[in-house]
């Protein structure tokens, strides 16, 4: 019978690399345009000039954002846990949805975090640099999350183990003095589908850029060909006895034709202008600018915003398998944004304040897609069941479930009946 093995056998090192060099990823991407920074800019500019790329990127970030998130107190003190929520602004999960209310003004916004964090999705990265403030009771209480834009960041140092060591803006415009880096103690870093030491990512929008890429040389040929042949092309013809004398004026009449209300010309005797079109049948870009559209959001699992299109076909049963897979991608990126959270905002709060080796409590959120929708019927159905008067824990679920509000203590009261 073998022992235990020896400590000196046991690895405590790496011996290989995690592919922290910068070389590496910069061949890892066949495209020039999308290698970083480059990419930045590239994505910036899908995400607000297409109009499908702006539909599925809402399609997965506003039920994210909508979802309810709140603070799960786990093996926390009931002291570390108020605190936490008190500084993200967040409900602890299953406390009572009145005592949570309180002022927002000059207060951390968990909302406008969340919907910062999200650029992640488009950019592949999205950095913020931790801010505190020393309150009277001596504590340090988040001031802010600020947000380092990927389109400012000139550096992103990471170490040979694959670990981030810092990030670096651009200078100010006109600034001679050389940004400082940030180092990671001080930030909080999302990253999308991040692989080893490539902590910037890679963009939602990576998959859909051939297809925005055609779809928009597609759109210009397609307005082209409408604007080129919808009125017609002008051609003008002398007459036989002026033999060329009217050959500038003739095709400065044609080229200055345009269409309108007032639009019209003078010609000389004998000449003729006509609007000629195109003999044969026209392409026709608008077939394969809805195919790449439909490929865009196939590129995000959003299949089931292609059906009921002109050429799609789906019955609600195939619908409702397409969006059951969407939401489990949201799913995992709201948990992704959650143990983010946890580790680098939940967890250093706890360790300013409380020391390293106190319980943290954790950032949780509702399940996508599973709040239900109130009506009468389901109200009464839970109220005449006794759902909703009996069982103090099981009410607090249902409320929440439903998105039905706390009871108010009745007249003389100091607790609503039932205790919640």
């Amino acid at each position: 019978m073998t022992g235990p093995i020896s400590p000196s056998a046991i690895p405590t090192r790496e011996m290989g690399a995690a592919g922290g060099a910068d070389a590496w990823w910069w061949q890892a991407e066949p495209t020039p345009e999308l290698r970083w920074p480059l990419n930045i800019q590239v994505y910036d500019q899908m995400r607000r000039q297409d109009a499908q790329v702006i539909s599925v990127l809402r399609a997965v970030k506003l039920p994210v954002r909508r979802t309810k998130w709140s603070i799960d107190q786990g093996a926390a003190s009931d002291e570390v846990a108020r605190f936490v929520a008190d500084n993200l602004g967040l409900p602890l999960a299953g406390a009572n949805q009145q005592e949570q209310l309180a002022r927002t003004r000059d207060r951390f916004s968990w909302k406008d975090h969340l919907r910062h964090a999200l650029l992640m999705l488009e950019f592949g990265h999205m950095p913020f640099e931790q801010v505190y403030r020393i309150a009277d009771d001596g504590r340090a209480w988040i001031r802010k999350l600020a947000p380092r834009m990927p389109q400012t960041l000139s550096e992103i140092n990471v170490a040979v183990d694959g670990g981030l060591e810092s990030i670096r803006q651009y200078a100010a415009a006109g600034s001679r003095v050389e940004p400082p880096k940030i180092p990671v103690d001080r930030l909080v870093m999302y990253v999308h589908e991040r692989e080893g030491g490539n902590w910037r990512g890679q963009s939602l929008l990576r998959s859909a850029y051939k297809d925005w890429l055609l779809k928009d040389r597609l759109l210009r040929v397609d307005t082209a060909t409408i604007e080129r042949n919808g009125m017609g092309v002008p051609v003008y013809e002398g007459s036989e006895e002026q033999a060329g004398a009217d050959k500038e004026s003739g095709l400065a009449l044609a080229t200055s034709i345009r269409a309108g209300q007032s639009a019209g010309g003078y010609i000389p005797a004998g000449a003729k202008l006509t609007l000629k079109g195109v003999e044969g049948e026209l392409p026709k870009a608008l077939d394969s600018i809805r195919y790449h559209d439909e490929q865009i959001a196939k590129s995000v699992l959003a299949h089931f915003m292609n059906l009921g299109q002109a050429t799609g076909t789906g019955s609600y049963a195939l619908g409702e398998s397409f969006l059951d897979f969407f939401v489990a991608s949201l799913q995992a990126v709201a948990e992704d944004i959650a143990d983010i959270a946890t580790q680098h905002i939940v967890e250093d709060l706890v360790d300013i304040n409380f020391g390293p080796t106190a319980p943290a409590p954790r950032i949780t959120f509702q399940e996508i897609g599973s709040r239900s929708q109130v009506t009468a019927q389901a109200i009464a159905l839970l109220v005449n069941s006794g759902v909703l008067l009996r069982e103090p824990a099981l009410e607090r679920y249902i409320r929440e479930t439903y998105g039905i509000p706390d009871k108010e203590p009745l007249p003389g009261q100091t607790t609503p009946p039932g205790g919640n």
